[in-house]
């Protein structure tokens, strides 16, 4: 198993890139955020945390900016109906913190906005990984945590009240940035309505 790669970044495109490891050029599948990165650092040295997928007819290596997101990518890939495409599509379109936040509140829109993961897929999702995403639990622990359980329930509910006044999932996530992370929802869905008033 290949584990971690370090060595120079050739390319860095799309959901791909290549390193140069001891003269030999790995080609590794990544999320759009961690190849976007890479872009910027062509020519100089980089690691990443990688999974080897194995099938009859190739074989696959995937990376990470970290052990955690790695985590999270293998969790998805062993809910049923989702491949290393599919999880590398839903760690592009969401930073780890927020995939776990959506699945510990059963927030099934979250996995709805991304391209090519319909209704049932999200609900399949939630289903699936709901007992493996423990509220305050660290990895050493066997789970993964959700920092702030409490106040992030607070957030979805904030989230779900301004879709109801008309924003998408974006906008009502862009007007929570910066609120105060113990605020009741009242106070958060104020808080977004003066950002979106801005």
């Amino acid at each position: 198993m290949i584990a971690r790669l370090r060595g120079t970044v050739l390319e860095a495109d799309g959901d791909r890139v290549v390193l140069d490891v001891a003269g030999v050029g790995f080609e590794v599948g990544v999320p759009g955020p961690v190849a976007s990165q890479l872009s910027l650092k062509l020519g100089e040295q980089a690691s990443l945390y990688t999974y080897l997928h194995v099938r009859d007819d190739a074989l696959q290596l995937y990376g990470f900016a970290s052990t955690r997101e790695r985590s999270f990518f293998r969790m998805l890939i062993s809910v049923s109906g989702v491949g290393p495409r599919v999880a590398v599509t839903i760690l592009s379109a969401y930073p780890v913190a927020d995939l776990e936040l959506a699945v510990f509140n059963a927030d099934a829109k979250r996995f709805e906005s991304i391209p090519g993961i319909g209704k049932k897929l999200a609900q399949r999702l939630l289903v699936e990984l709901k007992d493996r995403i423990v509220p305050g639990a660290g990895l050493a622990a066997g789970g993964i945590g959700v920092p702030g359980a409490g106040s992030g329930s607070a957030l979805v509910a904030a989230r779900s009240a301004l879709m109801n006044l008309g924003m998408t999932i974006s906008e009502a996530d862009a007007a929570l940035k910066g609120a105060p992370p113990d605020a009741p929802v009242e106070e958060l869905v104020k808080h977004a309505l003066r950002i979106g008033e801005a």
